[in-house]
């Protein structure tokens, strides 16, 4: 068990690397949207999510409600719900209820690739180890970013704010690239996200509401427009 949990470690430290880089850009918004170091820290350390985190603290800066909160962080994290049925299908049966709560609380869709790519079954000292060090690395990236803007020049700010944008770019690109109605949907979301902001007659329509209308709305096209064939050849 021991040595699970070092190799559990082993896996998880280009993993909190990463973690850390991109907390450090939350920080720094965070201390701009007007939350504490300590807010920055423990948001970071309670969530484990960077896209729920990012598109909820445009709702707190845009001044959402806890209603339009739930319903953003609802739709964009649902994919851990379908992440974590299939990770536990490949862990040891002596894994407990319990523990099984502990693995979910940080299966990121990092973590969850690692674990799913793991050899062998996944135990809990394991998937303990795996996750412990990109949790560490997430918080300590938060809370290093919140303080450095504090300390930064307001000029070396205000450049680190497009790292969201650049996070999203660097999500998106990549899978744009090895298909096409991943590019499609995107520019689609974009596209709607532009007519929401500049139309009129769509002034009432508050940033969060934006946001789920256009992850939505989008997401429903592109099911509909771009079927996903299952393995019987039939599209579902």
């Amino acid at each position: 068990m021991k040595q699970d949990f070092q190799n559990g470690l082993k896996d998880g430290v280009p993993i909190a690397l990463g973690y850390f880089s991109v907390s450090f850009s939350f920080g720094i918004l965070a201390l701009g949207g007007g939350l504490t170091v300590f807010q920055a820290a423990v948001t970071s350390f309670t969530n484990m999510t960077s896209a729920g985190q990012f598109a909820g603290l445009q709702i707190i800066v845009a001044g959402g409600t806890l209603l339009e909160m739930a319903a953003t962080q609802f739709i964009i994290n649902l994919r851990y719900a379908l992440m974590s049925l299939s990770l536990s299908q490949k862990l040891s049966e002596a894994v407990t209820l319990r523990q099984r709560f502990v693995i979910a609380f940080a299966n990121t869709d990092e973590i969850f690739a690692a674990a799913m790519g793991h050899g062998k079954e996944l135990t809990f000292p394991y998937m303990a180890g795996l996750q412990i060090l990109p949790i560490l690395g997430w918080t300590a990236g938060s809370a290093v970013g919140a303080a450095a803007g504090n300390i930064l020049p307001a000029a070396v700010n205000n450049a680190l704010n497009v790292a969201l944008y650049g996070m999203f770019i660097a999500v998106v690109i990549p899978a744009a690239k090895k298909a096409r109605p991943v590019l499609l949907t995107a520019v689609l979301a974009a596209l709607l996200s532009c007519l929401i902001y500049y139309l009129p007659a769509c002034s009432g329509i508050s940033a969060g509401m934006s946001i789920i209308v256009c992850t939505v709305a989008a997401s429903a096209a592109g099911a509909v427009l771009f079927p996903v064939k299952d393995e019987g050849g039939s599209e579902g």
